[in-house]
């Protein structure tokens, strides 16, 4: 049985808000079954140095033995930074491996997913930024939980799952990229983080 975790920090996708649905069901679990966890979702700033700072700030304070963080996608990429840095348990939905080669075609004005009259620019600096925020084998693999949808149309499944083969990932035949079937795996999740 493992430690229940007390904080848990979610990290969104890009173009994406913490009105995303995974964001949104994860929410509303924890303030329904575990209304004891502190859950920080934060809208995170285009620039991803940005990003990573006001991370680590709001964490700062937090015990890093009780912690863990759940990452989509490009906040996926970011989980796994924060996990290395803080040595906290990590869940990883359909994690970007390599962002910085991925969004150097998205230069330029962006919308939200969310909402559409929302913009954004993702400026070429941005790219260095990923680059500079990327990590390497990781220290601990076993606290990983890495859930690869084979069906995901954005991302390369075995790009992903080679990336994370030490974390032994769940991989899931079909799905897709925004995982539509998230609270199918929210159990496993949960028990993953000691919330059972």
């Amino acid at each position: 049985m493992k430690t229940p975790i007390t904080h848990l920090l979610y990290l969104h996708g890009f173009r994406s808000s913490p009105q995303s649905a995974k964001a949104r069901q994860m929410a509303a679990h924890m303030a329904t079954h575990h209304p004891d966890v502190q859950w920080w979702c934060p809208q995170l700033p285009p620039s991803p140095r940005a990003a990573m700072d006001l991370l680590l700030q709001g964490i700062a304070g937090w015990p890093q033995a009780s912690m863990a963080v759940v990452g989509s996608s490009l906040g996926g990429f970011y989980a796994t930074h924060v996990a290395e840095r803080t040595a906290c348990r990590a869940v990883l939905i359909n994690p970007a491996v390599d962002p910085a080669r991925d969004l150097a075609k998205y230069i330029g004005e962006q919308t939200s997913w969310h909402d559409p009259a929302e913009r954004f620019y993702f400026l070429p600096e941005y790219v260095g930024e990923l680059h500079t925020l990327a990590c390497g084998t990781l220290t601990q693999p076993a606290r990983y939980l890495p859930i690869i949808a084979k069906g995901d149309e954005v991302l390369d499944w075995r790009e992903m799952h080679a990336r994370y083969a030490a974390s032994q990932p769940l991989l899931l035949e079909g799905g897709d990229h925004a995982l539509s079937d998230f609270e199918v795996h929210l159990p496993r999740i949960l028990a993953f983080l000691g919330l059972v």
